[in-house]
Order: C-alpha cells, then structure tokens, then sequence
C-alpha cells in the first residue's frame, strides 16, 4: 500500500483515489453529502467550530469531462444517473455525477475481499442504489441498513424523519464478512456463556429453555437485524460537527467487515469518527476531507478518547496530514486508444494522428458531451456517447480550426445530414423538416 496508516489527507478526494494503489483497501466507509440542498456549520464555541459546507449541487459544479467519461466507460451508469434528471431534476444529475466519479474510484481501489458502506438519507438513498447497483452489480448488494436515532419532532403533514440510510455492497462474492463481529449482545442472563466450543471451533452458550429443556446456541444464530437503534451523538462524544455519526455506528461496521491490522478509508472522513473507531479497534485508517478541521478533530478525539486506553495521546501524535496526493507504486497499464469515430471527415481520420493527438480529442469529446448535457448540438436529442461523432462548426474548407471552441457533437443523422455544410444550415435544415421547431 501506497499510504501509511494514520493519514488524513486535506483535498479533493477524487485526486486523492486516484493516487491509491489498486486493490489495497479492505472496507470504505463514507457519509457525502446528501443534496439536501441546505448548508451546515458547526456552532462557534465547539471543537469543530469553523467547519462548514453547502450541500446542493448543479452542473456548473462539475468537470464537463466527468460527463463524457462516465458515459464512455460505464454507460450502464450514465444512463440511471441520466435517468434521475428527468425524476428529480439537474441537481441531482449533478450530485450523482460527482459521486459517481468518485465510487468507480473506490471499486478500483478495494480489494476483492472489500466492502463499502455508503451512508446517505432519503434525499437520494434510492438513486443511490441504483447508482451502486450500476457500479458494483445488483448481486452484490447485500444491505440496506436503516439507521433509526429517534428524537425529538413534531409534523403536522408526515410521520417524524429519524433514520438514515446505509447500503452495504461487496466488491465480489468473497467479499469478508465476520459473523461474530456483527452478531447481537447477547441477553443480560446469557452475558459470559458464549465460551464453549464445538468440535468445529464455533462459539456457542448452553441454554435452559422455558421446558427445562437444554438448547445450544451459537453466535452466528444472533447476527443482528438490518435496522439499528442507535441515539444520535450526544454528551462528551460530540464535536459539534454539524453531521457528526456516533462511534457506536462506525464499530459496529468496521467489527462486521474487518479484522484487526485491515485499512479502513473514509473519503468524506469530516469530523473523523470512522479514524477514531478504527484505532480503537486496531485497524489502520485513512481519512480524506477538503477541510483541514479533520485533522484538527482527528487529533482532539484521538488525544480524549476513552476507548484508547494505551496513550492516547500517542496516537494523535503519530496522524501524518498530507496535502499532496500520493502516487502509485504499481500504476494501471496504460490504456490502449482506439479509433473510435471522432470526426466525419476522412481528411482528418483519427488513424492519421498520433496517439497524444487522439487523446487530446478523445478529451475533447468527453468535454463536449458535458457541456451539451449528452444532446446532439443539431437536433439536441440525448444519445449515447458511441452515438456522437465530433463535428466542426465552422468546417475546415471554410477556415475553421480544431480548437475546441469550433467543436460540437452530433448525432449520426445530423452528421450526415450537415455533410460540409455550415451549423446554420443544418439548423435550418433540421427546421424545415420540422425536427426542430
């Protein structure tokens, strides 16, 4: 691994993954943001006074090419996030664009034993399932975890909104996953009889049944349920941190899909919970924020928590706080480019150029499909990525140049249909045929 445990890296996460080794992380946790199109600030006074962040997302908020590259190599993907702007509107194109990016990502960087856990309510849990279904494969959802805190509230229109969301998938079929780790406590009369063992090393408890009766029972039979009563964070645990999750949430996760020595990420780390419930659990951690509070917070609960009983001021003393993404000891091969359709013109055939020329329009054209939203720019239809072909404006017999400014995509209809002709031309041609109005 590229990384070494106890670092919170302060940036944007997507330039840190992409600096991850491939294949090294055993369990991802994270709790983005939720577009629920409002704006969060710790109170003045608190640990985590001076963090804040507005939750609500448009397409100006993008990298245009994160479009074209998304609708390229996961189409599957493009199309359910796609699918979400006609349900619930650009906003939530944007916010699923940008954690779509970021989650192909975090596949890459799993081991085939990993398992993610996305955090998220329901503002967009349910486009978020199938967002991961896209990415990771339906069949390896494994949970929907409703995380039910209570409280206080009163609503004269809907029952009270008290639970969170949390979808559980593997990266494989062999994903890791510890049955003890996410069995339930056990009944208070029960508490120390889990220490027999069978002739197959199972832990189990002898049992008096209501017929004076004797039953065995296992700790894989009491695994608990995927709904989770946990109180929000309350007392000396809170920081203040405006979306502050509880410890108690973040064990019971990283107990379930690691053991002791594995690296648990967080990319969205915040206020650092996931950090301070892996140390406890001696698990190694690595944390990602934009904010540099994390690794103020980080430090603070590392330095107070009585769950580290060694020292604790050690470990806070050993967090390193990297400003700089790290780089790959073991880098992808590079990806072979193939011709794929860029221009209608045999003049400037893709197999005429050299492969820094083919990549730099193969940008272009991730670009371009951003900026018109997936619409052909003549009869402004969306299609599929495949489906664009890269077009001058202004053709080259006319004076024009292959600077991105004088590009467009258009469809193969339009394409053919404009042949060397100008762009009004087309449109009016696409007008008269009553394809446009």
């Amino acid at each position: 691994m590229n990384v070494e445990n106890r670092t919170i890296f302060e940036g944007d996460n997507l330039d840190i993954l992409r600096g991850f080794d491939s294949e090294t992380i055993d369990l991802i946790y994270l709790d983005p943001p939720f577009n629920s199109n409002k704006t969060y600030e710790a109170p003045i006074g608190s640990d985590a006074a001076g963090a804040a962040f507005k939750d609500s997302w448009s397409l100006s908020d993008l990298d245009n090419k994160w479009h074209g590259e998304l609708a390229e190599s996961e189409p599957a993907l493009y199309s359910a996030i796609a699918a979400a702007e006609f349900t619930h509107g650009k906003s939530m194109k944007a916010y699923l664009i940008m954690m779509g990016i970021r989650m192909l990502e975090m596949r890459r960087i799993l081991k085939p034993t990993g398992s993610i856990y996305l955090h998220c309510d329901p503002t967009a849990s349910h486009y978020l399932k199938t967002m991961m279904d896209a990415i990771f494969g339906h069949q390896r959802f494994q949970n929907e975890i409703i995380w039910c805190y209570g409280g206080r509230g009163m609503s004269k229109k809907r029952f009270n909104r008290k639970h969170d969301t949390i979808l559980f998938y593997g990266k494989t079929k062999n994903m890791f996953f510890s049955q003890e780790g996410a069995s339930r406590p056990v009944a208070p009369e029960h508490v120390g009889r889990y220490n027999q063992t069978d002739s197959e090393g199972r832990r189990y408890a002898r049992v008096r049944n209501r017929d004076g009766s004797y039953s065995n029972i296992y700790l894989s039979d009491v695994v608990r349920e995927d709904w989770w009563e946990i109180p929000f964070v309350r007392g000396r645990e809170s920081t203040g941190y405006p979306t502050q999750k509880p410890l108690t949430l973040l064990e019971r996760i990283i107990k379930a899909s690691s053991n002791q020595g594995d690296i648990v990420l967080d990319p969205f780390c915040g206020c650092a919970t996931t950090c301070v419930a892996a140390e406890r659990l001696q698990r190694q951690w690595i944390g990602i924020d934009l904010s540099p509070k994390a690794v103020e917070l980080v430090k603070i609960r590392l330095e107070r928590d009585e769950g580290l009983t060694e020292h604790g001021n050690l470990f806070a003393q050993r967090v390193i706080h990297c400003t700089e993404p790290p780089e790959r000891l073991v880098p992808d091969p590079p990806e072979e480019i193939q011709p794929i359709a860029l221009f209608n013109m045999p003049t400037i055939a893709e197999e005429s150029m050299s492969q820094v020329q083919l990549q730099d329009y193969r940008t272009h054209k991730h670009e371009l499909f951003g900026l018109q939203e997936g619409k052909c720019n003549g009869c402004e239809y969306p299609f599929n990525f495949r489906n664009m072909t890269i077009d001058h404006i202004t053709p080259r017999s006319r004076g024009g140049t292959h600077r991105i400014e004088n590009l467009q995509l258009l469809c193969g209809a339009c394409n053919s249909t404009k042949g060397s002709g100008t762009q009004e031309q087309l449109k009016q041609k696409l007008k008269d045929t009553g394809v446009l109005r």
